[in-house]
């Protein structure tokens, strides 16, 4: 099941909610206060290791946000 992020619209708090794609548009409330949440554009991640255990990223071009490495073994 996907991980959806919200923003609060009333108390600005961001909150995850995990719920299947057939509930994707539904609305969510938050948490903390029950003010209703806006669905954010989430980021991810998607890598592959090789056969020693080494990441290496997947599509984009790039590896982690903004980082032009192409291997996350190169990072400090």
């Amino acid at each position: 099941m996907p991980l959806y992020e919200y923003s609060c619209t009333s108390c600005k708090r961001k909150f995850q909610v995990l719920r299947p794609f057939s509930r994707a548009d539904e609305e969510a409330s938050c948490p903390t206060c029950k003010g209703p949440g806006k669905k954010l554009i989430s980021a991810f991640a998607c890598v592959s290791k090789d056969s020693e255990g080494f990441s290496t990223p997947m599509g984009g071009g790039g590896g982690c946000g903004g980082c032009t490495a192409t291997s996350c073994s190169t990072c400090h």
